[in-house]
């Protein structure tokens, strides 16, 4: 925990990291979703292992969101691995530029959005579409096992591997099941054509 300390002290009054946090928490809530964190990680060009390797040093406590301490640590991450240094929590105290992303500068990070969001999000007709797939998938208790989101996963004809990193990055509390949140988000993650 001494490296995350020293991490909050590092970025405190960075304005680099300062404007990333305001980016995907503009309502300075305190708490960056899993949505908003992937669809902006994503933007640093790294491979989704290496992205899902973050997520988990930055969220080691599994609570399916970031704080700002913890988007801090991912944003270091990222700069490490963008450096061509170990992802690590040893990793945290090298001294390293800032992280770089594509197209940080505008508000909406999806470049054939029609809508006018603050942010790259799952939209609320998204949302409405992807709830209603999850209903007619029959959930128990208000879960859906791998075994019946699979066909949906396959059928966005990702390869296996991008499709086990988009199911663990959805799969916010590792129960092997998917809420109707975390259906929305790898339903979002899989349909979302990734641009190199």
């Amino acid at each position: 925990m001494a490296a995350l300390t020293s991490l909050t002290q590092l970025a405190s009054g960075n304005p680099v990291y300062e404007n990333y946090y305001r980016q995907v928490d503009p309502g300075n809530t305190g708490r960056v979703g899993p949505t908003e964190a992937a669809l902006f990680l994503k933007k640093s060009g790294l491979p989704d292992i290496t992205l899902g390797k973050i997520w988990d040093l930055a969220d080691p406590d599994g609570k399916g969101f970031l704080d700002k301490q913890g988007f801090y640590v991912a944003l270091r991450l990222v700069a490490c691995a963008q450096n061509g240094q170990d992802v690590s929590l040893s990793s945290l105290s090298l001294t390293v530029p800032p992280p770089k992303f594509m197209d940080t500068s505008s508000p909406s990070l999806s470049a054939t959005s029609s809508t006018s969001d603050s942010h790259w999000a799952v939209r609320p007709e998204e949302k409405g579409k992807f709830d209603g797939i999850f209903e007619s998938l029959a959930p128990v208790n208000g879960l859906l096992s791998g075994e019946k989101v699979k066909p949906v996963l396959i059928n966005s004809k990702l390869p296996l591997d991008v499709l086990g990193r988009v199911w663990d990055l959805s799969d916010i509390d590792k129960d092997g099941h998917l809420d109707k949140d975390e259906f929305a988000v790898v339903t979002f993650l899989a349909d979302t054509p990734i641009v190199p």
